[in-house]
């Protein structure tokens, strides 16, 4: 499946910034015959005294740039055209759950895909007994770490409410796993507590997700997302799965892949300082369109 994305983050200060400083996090990922971008273009207004393009630690696309002139707010555009291909399939060959500890032990690979950089408590995902016990509840003696993946989102999904009110990027991943509502940046968050607790190694993927329109209705421009979702380690030959616990799913060719890591903290979409004083606000428009669609 080939898209065309559009998106537009732009933040108004309420009195002007003297300086700014930010990192950038939003262009897709290119990862081979997974998914290929064919051609990306971000756009910095008002543009900036020194922009810099560099890869993270993750191997995520980030552009930091700097203003140094009076400016009342800052706009992020990018426009790009990708190539998404997956099964949407479990993988092949993931080893047993009761493995897993010996198969990660052995493990002396420190890249930037390595499990071992995924097992424990990272700054926005506290692994706290409530998450545990409910990940174990959802396991069963013999099922490899495809099925304990699949099976603990599937049990998020059916437990936790998608409700854009109840929480904010801030709130922590226990309180909204007590509560059992949250966007889809709880729902990972909770699943990858979950998977961690249980010896499973799991990071946060950001990206976008094509949404479909109802039937007979229009595609409305803006309309489509930024989203979130997890990938799990499940062995040396099976590599990572993909889920989607606000969906439900395993992650398909619907969900474009923009960066990788520990938590939401990493791949944060825009980030930064600057200096001034009054309050802010933000707006974000995304267009995910089928090639099909631009014709």
């Amino acid at each position: 499946m080939i898209y065309d994305i559009r998106l537009i983050i732009a933040t108004d200060y309420a009195g002007e910034a003297s300086t700014g400083r930010h990192v950038v996090c939003v262009m897709p990922r290119d990862l081979g015959p997974e998914q290929r971008l064919v051609a990306g273009l971000m756009t910095l207004s008002p543009p900036p005294e020194d922009r810099r393009d560099r890869v993270d630690f993750f191997g995520n696309p980030v552009v930091e740039f700097a203003l140094d002139a009076p400016h009342g707010g800052v706009e992020v555009s990018v426009q790009a055209r990708v190539e998404r291909r997956t099964s949407g399939l479990a993988p092949a060959g993931a080893v047993a759950l009761d493995v897993l500890p010996q198969t990660i032990a052995a493990c002396r690979d420190m890249g930037p895909d390595s499990p071992v950089h995924f097992t424990a408590a990272s700054d926005r995902v506290p692994l706290t007994s409530a998450m545990t016990d409910f990940a174990h509840a959802q396991v069963t003696v013999g099922m490899d770490v495809a099925q304990a993946i699949v099976a603990i989102g599937h049990a998020l999904h059916r437990t936790m409410r998608f409700d854009p009110k109840a929480t904010t990027v801030d709130t922590p991943a226990p309180e909204a796993f007590a509560k059992r509502h949250g966007v889809c940046q709880d729902f990972s968050h909770i699943m990858i507590a979950c998977l961690r607790g249980i010896g499973i190694p799991a990071g946060y993927v950001s990206g976008y997700l094509r949404t479909q329109p109802p039937p007979g209705k229009p595609r409305l421009e803006g309309a489509d997302a930024m989203h979130a979702w997890v990938r799990a380690w499940c062995g040396p030959q099976a590599g990572w799965l993909a889920f989607d616990p606000t969906n439900d799913r395993i992650a398909d060719t619907s969900h474009i892949i923009v960066a990788y890591g520990r938590d939401y903290g990493d791949v944060a979409p825009i980030r930064g300082i600057l200096r001034g004083s009054g309050g802010q606000t933000s707006r974000q428009s995304v267009d995910v369109i089928p090639l099909a669609d631009t014709a």
